[in-house]
Parts: C-alpha cells; sequence; structure tokens
C-alpha cells in the first residue's frame, strides 16, 4: 500500500514539474555516472541511499554558495570592523567608500557575483580622474573583498587581477634657508610663541604634522634627548624614536603643544609670509633634504624618518641641497646663544 501511494506520489511531482519519467531516469543515470566507482556493487537501496545523500549535500553546497551580501553592506561592515582606526582613518575610508556606491547600479550588485570586470568598471568610475585615488580606492575595494572572505559572502577576491596602478611620486622642493628663518622668526612674536616647540620637532626632527599635533608631553625624553613616536601616533601604525636635535634652542615656557594645532600652524605660516600653495609636509622634506645632504646616511635617515626601506627617500624626498646650504641649515641649529649659555640649559626640563 505505502509502496503503492508513494508511486502515486512520484508521479504527482512529476506531472507538477513538467518532468517525465524518463527525465527522471536519466537525471538518475547522469548523477550515478557523476559519482563513478562510488556504485560499483552497491545494492538497489545501498544507491538510493547515496543518491539521496548526494542531493542533501548538493543542496547545502548551493545554500552556502548563495549565501552573500550586498556590496554596500559588505562596505559598510568592513568600515565598522575597523573600530580601532583612527577618526581621520576612518573619515578617509568612508570617503572612498561612499565615492564607489555612488556609481550607477554598484551598491546593490551581490557581494559574490561581483566580477573583475565590475571591480575594474567602479574604480574606473570612482577614481578614474586620479592615479593616486584609484590607487588607494582599489587597495579598500581589495580589503572589503578580504573581509567578505572572512564572513563566507564570497569565495575569492576579484580586486587581485586588478593591476595596481602606478603612480609617479612627485619631488617637493625644500624650504630654503631664508625661508626656514621666517617661520623662525614668526615664533619669536609672543602670538606664535607656543608654536616653536611644533615647528623645530618638524624642522629638525622630520616630524609630521600629524605626529606633532598627537605628541603628549610624555613623549619628549629631554634627558635622553629623544622623541618617541607612539605607534598610535605614527602615520604608519609603527613606533620610532627621533633624537631630539638642537634642544637647547628651547625654553621650559616654549615646550607645549598648544590647541587648535592646525589653526596655529596656518596662522603661523601666514605671519611668515607663507599664503598660498604650502605643501603639507614641506618642514618634514626639509628635515630629510638637509639632513641626507648634510650626514650623508640615508640608513640612519629611514629610521628617523620611519620609512621601511630608502626607496621613498631617493625618489620623492631627496632634493637638491647643496653641502654648502646643508651645513649652514645644521650650524645655525647649533649655534648657541651667546648670554648665559648655562641659564637657557637650565631652562629645559
Amino acid at each position: 500500500m505505502n509502496t503503492q501511494n508513494n508511486e502515486q506520489t512520484a508521479d504527482c511531482l512529476l506531472k507538477d514539474l513538467e518532468l517525465s519519467a524518463t527525465d527522471a531516469a536519466r537525471l538518475i543515470l547522469e548523477c550515478t555516472e557523476e559519482l563513478g566507482e562510488r556504485t560499483q556493487g552497491l545494492r538497489p537501496f545501498e544507491l538510493l541511499q547515496l543518491l539521496r545523500r548526494t542531493l542533501r549535500e548538493g543542496v547545502q553546497a548551493i545554500a552556502a554558495t548563495e549565501q552573500t551580501v550586498s556590496f554596500q553592506e559588505a562596505a559598510i561592515r568592513s568600515i565598522e570592523a575597523r573600530s580601532d582606526r583612527r577618526p581621520t582613518t576612518r573619515r578617509d575610508l568612508r570617503h572612498f567608500v561612499r565615492r564607489m556606491l555612488r556609481v550607477d547600479g554598484a551598491a546593490n550588485l551581490p557581494l559574490r557575483k561581483m566580477t573583475t570586470k565590475d571591480c575594474r568598471f567602479i574604480l574606473e568610475q570612482a577614481f578614474g580622474d586620479s592615479p593616486s585615488s584609484l590607487r588607494k580606492g582599489r587597495a579598500i575595494l581589495h580589503s572589503i573583498f578580504t573581509y567578505g572572505m572572512n564572513q563566507e559572502w564570497v569565495d575569492s577576491n576579484p580586486v587581485k587581477r586588478i593591476a595596481c596602478p602606478s603612480v609617479r611620486e612627485k619631488s617637493i622642493r625644500p624650504l630654503s634657508l631664508s625661508q626656514t628663518r621666517k617661520l623662525q622668526a614668526a615664533t619669536t612674536r609672543q602670538s606664535h610663541r607656543d608654536m616653536k616647540l611644533s615647528l623645530h620637532l618638524m624642522l629638525y626632527c622630520g616630524l609630521r604634522p600629524t605626529e606633532v599635533q598627537r605628541l603628549s608631553p610624555q613623549d619628549i625624553d629631554w634627558e635622553q634627548r629623544q622623541v618617541f613616536i607612539r605607534p598610535d601616533t605614527a602615520k604608519t601604525g609603527g613606533g620610532r624614536f627621533v633624537p631630539l636635535r638642537c634642544f637647547h634652542l628651547l625654553k621650559r615656557e616654549d615646550c607645549n603643544i598648544p590647541r587648535n594645532w592646525y589653526l596655529r600652524w596656518r596662522n603661523l605660516r601666514r605671519a611668515a609670509g607663507f599664503r598660498r600653495n604650502w605643501a603639507p609636509d614641506s618642514c618634514r622634506h626639509t628635515f630629510a633634504s638637509y639632513h641626507a645632504a648634510h650626514f650623508r646616511n640615508l640608513g640612519i635617515l629611514q629610521l628617523e624618518m620611519g620609512h621601511r626601506d630608502t626607496s621613498l627617500l631617493r625618489s620623492r624626498y631627496i632634493s637638491a641641497v647643496s653641502a654648502d646650504d646643508a651645513r649652514k641649515f645644521w650650524e645655525t641649529a647649533h649655534r648657541r646663544p651667546l648670554r648665559n649659555t648655562k641659564e637657557k640649559s637650565k631652562s629645559i626640563p
């Protein structure tokens, strides 16, 4: 009775699916052929058990391959997963992701079905007018797919097949001796005196503006004459020690990092006559160029700058500075005040 009911149910199912018994038999035959030697010597009920197991695991595999999220959700959750990053880093990530999501149709693409062609189109539409932005956008898109792989939303990273665009680093001209003196002269004014330490750290220690702004008093070791750039302070996330050169030029009352630092830094530049076309790392480039020309040791300079190797120093930071100008730059900095030298040395913490 049960066998007859099962046969009737199977007949009804085949009719509903608009399949014939021949179609069903052909599917069973194809499945048996794919299983190959696993079906050899099996009795009929054992073969049916194997076919049922194959069917169940096949359905599970298909469901797994179809599990995914939209590109928009993957991108947003990828940013949320980086809550430990600095606010400026997260701001940059959101900016680049928004530009990619604005590309027509990109936001709703299923992550698992996105191809290399799709990714290339998104990058070109969002950042095609800027090689440097295209390079950074590619890196962020690559990280989104890497995060998606960890979440099992996608099995591979299609961005890997997109060549990383080459960006030719532009050489930045260092400040001349007269320009550095104008900046230093501006810090002697009462309204800009609280920026004296900041300017000193950028000119004679090579710190980035962001690194100076994030320094705390405990990061400066006056006894050892060095500055500690903490990993959460550095741009690249790696800490380093930098010699505190020419420390005798500083007084106790000068040794602080003011609030509203970027506004104060801009006002100091304007007071020194720099109102336009100021490169963000001009002082850092000045330090590197005069350091290389005078000390002639790129290995030491690399460590002080916090670079992985000397390639960026050679391609971007090192500029044509004469040995005479380099000597004057450091000699001027090392020249001690003429009056009451001992008292000035004692005033340093």
